[in-house]
């Protein structure tokens, strides 16, 4: 079953890291990576890590026309970046998630098949 993995910051998270030195970001950044590697049969796509929310477009329908609201998000936590993996199970997608060495919110969602 696929799912997508969705890393998602919160704003201590994010104040922590930024105080981080330099060689301590690399060490957490080695973790990520090494997560990837741990679980590369199950990943189906690398990941990908997202600008910030700063650089984001907000696109609303919901009034009957396009609208856009540029760098616009409501809440304190921020999806940071995202990946796709194949797995058995929702059981299995928890074990793997249990592991990963970055920001404390994971969202799981299954992928719709079309």
């Amino acid at each position: 079953m696929k799912y997508v993995l969705m890393f998602i910051e919160t704003e201590e998270f994010a104040t922590e890291f930024a105080a981080l030195a330099p060689a301590e970001k690399e060490e957490a950044y080695r973790r990520v990576y090494q997560w990837f590697d741990d679980h590369a049969d199950k990943i189906t796509n690398r990941g990908s890590k997202l600008q910030g929310r700063e650089t984001a477009t907000t696109v609303r329908l919901d009034s009957g026309q396009l609208t856009t609201d540029g760098p616009f998000i409501e809440g304190k936590e921020v999806v940071s970046g995202f990946t796709e993996i194949d797995v058995e199970d929702l059981d299995e997608a928890l074990r793997m998630v249990k592991t990963w060495p970055a920001c404390p919110v994971i969202e799981i969602r299954p992928v719709a098949e079309m």
